[in-house]
């Protein structure tokens, strides 16, 4: 069943499109629209398929921040899905990036196995704070290379497109990123079906896939403690008023409405909630929550 934010759109070249359409929330991932991706990527195995955005500010502005951590636990989950079906899939991924990529959404144009990017793109691998989550380790090293990848990974840094053109993080620079990505995946769909698919295969060897998975593990056991301590805490409901008092006894240096382990200054609001919770922002100078 199609997805309201996700579109799918068949060119008679032979290729599909898929562009995330949620730009009230900048794409931002929640398990629906998710879930969508790894499915309409797994459809047509062998087709080449070009990754967008129907807004061209924003590629993917990573997970959605207004939902709960379990949810988000579940987004970070499916993201390594959808990324595994990238890489092992034998038709091509092209993600196309002509703005903001962040946490989640530099996931997914990272795993892709080319990146057309236009000149107002930007990435930056990064999860949300206080959390201490792998974003991007198991593929940019064979991207950058291994000092590249932990500057970018360490420091959550953007990287504009023409650095990341430099080290290697996408393929190409474009004035016209869609026009070009449309005429190779057509290329690569007139060869036949699968086109790629023993080089895909040679280049997943070697430890790539190992390296997904347990960046994966690492962060659903990351996730698994966040969700842990969310449910030994009172509810807000049941103790209108108690809760700010009783949380200092019940979890020591804990500031009300913070994580435990979150740094008290920009943390990120995690298990109490006290209005309607944030969004990734692309935008320069603002706080990120990454996937």
């Amino acid at each position: 069943m199609p997805h309201p934010h996700l579109l799918v759109e068949h060119h008679p070249a032979g290729y599909r499109w898929l562009r995330l359409a949620r730009p009230e929330r900048r794409n931002a991932l929640d398990p629906g629209l998710l879930a969508a991706v790894r499915d309409a990527l797994a459809a047509e195995p062998g087709a080449p398929v070009l990754l967008g955005s129907t807004d061209p500010q924003v590629f993917c502005a990573g997970a959605d921040l207004t939902i709960s951590d379990a949810e988000r636990a579940v987004v970070s989950d499916l993201v390594y899905d959808c990324c595994e079906t990238i890489v092992t899939r034998p038709g091509a991924v092209i993600a196309v990036v002509t703005g903001a990529a962040v946490g989640g959404g530099a996931q997914l144009a990272a795993a892709a196995d080319l990146r057309i990017a236009g000149p107002g793109a930007r990435l930056r691998w990064i999860g949300p704070p206080g959390l201490d989550l792998a974003v991007g380790a198991w593929v940019l090293p064979d991207l950058a290379g291994r000092g590249a990848a932990l500057d970018i990974t360490l420091t959550g840094r953007w990287v504009e497109a023409a650095e990341a053109l430099a080290l290697g993080l996408v393929n190409r620079v474009t004035d016209d990123p869609l026009t070009q990505a449309e005429q190779i995946a057509a290329d690569l769909a007139a060869r036949g079906p699968g086109p790629g698919g023993g080089v895909k295969a040679v280049m997943a060897a070697g430890g790539l896939l190992d390296r997904l998975r347990a960046e994966r593990e690492a962060n659903r056991a990351a996730w698994a403690r966040v969700n842990a301590v969310g449910q030994r805490l009172p509810s807000p409901g049941l103790l209108p008023g108690l809760l700010p008092g009783l949380l200092p006894g019940l979890l020591p240096g804990l500031e009300p409405g913070r994580l435990a382990g979150a740094p008290a200054g920009g943390a990120r609001r995690g298990v109490v909630r006290g209005g309607p919770g944030r969004r990734d922002d692309p935008g320069p100078g603002r706080g990120l929550g990454g996937r």
